[in-house]
């Protein structure tokens, strides 16, 4: 229960845009039943003796419960979320406990099956050897119309989440399909239905025996441990068998990887550390914990690319049509007629990826119309 009044503190890694932040806020003020006024959202830097302090208030929302709201750049020193929200009178510290963290993206399902869900699982899965018990939500930042009909990825990668608490905002989600999982086996029949891999692939199928679980999946790629959609996959799905009660062996098998590619600071090999689970033929290094999961960052391109398009938005009549600062979610390509295009990486990516670097196409940070 809130009692006495306190400012409002938003950690991200990302560049705030204001509509993600007007969702963090209405979301933070219902589920504490609070009143609030939001007008115009405005992401302004504070200056300290004409300099910049690192840090953003944000204005155009009023909750007599809410001072004041902050916003401040942070780094993960490892697989780290969105945006943290603490509710705190003072800037926050290492020991301090979050509100919320929150995942946001842009990307429905149907323009990625895994992007959406099962890659940015990972992060939810790490966040929990730091905070295991505050609010996990995924929120979706939708600029393009959601897809009618959810493909089965989706679906299962989001009943996965539901399992492990996290909650879904951005999305219309009929819940006669989206209910967490309530047994292991239930999770095997679910994946075991779905639609397998195009010949020629590692699909990811799950078996049981009585005292052993296998998950097979590719995760070697680029000559290491890179998969990012299947560390995200494989993480979400050993976290929810783990979650639901499993206390037996869970084995990841098929993939592909020696022995040279197991690095102990390596996200996945932390995450099995964390549950405990084994890569078949291979030993898993003992990843070394550490206390710290953020620090304050204050150097950068991106804080300079970022502190720039926030005063061009929110002191000029310029917008931006398109943005990929550094280490942030790529942005669309905004067209004069307000569509949103995707930008493309690669001038030829099975080149790219077979080694050809050149094959990259080089993006601005950002673009803006004034």
């Amino acid at each position: 229960m809130i009692m006495k009044n306190k400012n409002l503190w938003i950690l991200t890694e990302e560049k705030p845009k204001r509509e993600v932040i007007a969702n963090i806020l209405m979301k933070f003020a219902g589920d504490n039943r609070l009143a609030c006024f939001i007008d115009t959202i405005r992401i302004l830097p504070i200056l300290e003796n004409g300099r910049f302090a690192f840090l953003y208030e944000v204005v155009g929302f009023r909750c007599n419960k809410i001072e004041r709201i902050f916003i401040k750049s942070v780094s993960g020193f490892s697989s780290f979320v969105d945006f943290l929200i603490f509710y705190q009178e003072n800037q926050p510290a290492q020991n301090d406990i979050p509100f919320y963290a929150i995942e946001e993206t842009k990307t429905d399902d149907k323009e990625s099956r895994n992007t959406g869900v099962c890659q940015r699982a990972s992060k939810f899965v790490f966040l929990e050897n730091y905070y295991p018990e505050i609010k996990k939500v995924m929120l979706y930042n939708l600029k393009i119309k959601q897809k009618d009909k959810p493909t089965a990825t989706y679906i299962f990668g989001t009943k996965l989440l539901l399992t492990l608490g996290v909650e879904i905002l951005g999305k219309k989600l009929d819940e006669k399909i989206f209910r967490p999982f309530n047994s292991v086996d239930e999770i095997i029949a679910f994946k075991k239905q779905m639609r397998h891999a195009p010949k020629g692939n590692i699909p990811i199928l799950i078996k049981k025996t009585e005292d052993k679980i296998t998950i097979s999946g590719r995760l070697y790629k680029s000559n290491g441990l890179a998969h990012d959609p299947n560390i995200g996959a494989l993480s979400l799905i050993g976290a929810t068998i783990r979650k639901l009660g499993w206390t037996g062996e869970i084995v990841i098998v098929k993939h592909g990887l020696a022995q040279k590619h197991l690095q102990a600071d390596n996200k996945f090999i932390k995450i099995a550390n964390q549950l405990n689970l084994q890569i078949q033929g291979l030993i898993l290094p003992v990843s070394q914990s550490s206390d710290l999961y953020w620090k304050y960052e204050t150097e950068g391109e991106k804080l300079g690319t970022i502190f720039i398009h926030l005063v061009v938005e929110n002191f000029t009549k310029g917008f931006s049509i398109f943005e990929n600062h550094a280490g942030c979610e790529k942005g669309y390509f905004i067209t004069i007629d307000g569509k949103y295009i995707p930008l493309e990486k690669y001038s030829d990516k099975k080149a790219y990826k077979a080694g050809n670097k050149n094959k990259i196409i080089s993006i601005p940070e950002v673009l803006f119309e004034i």
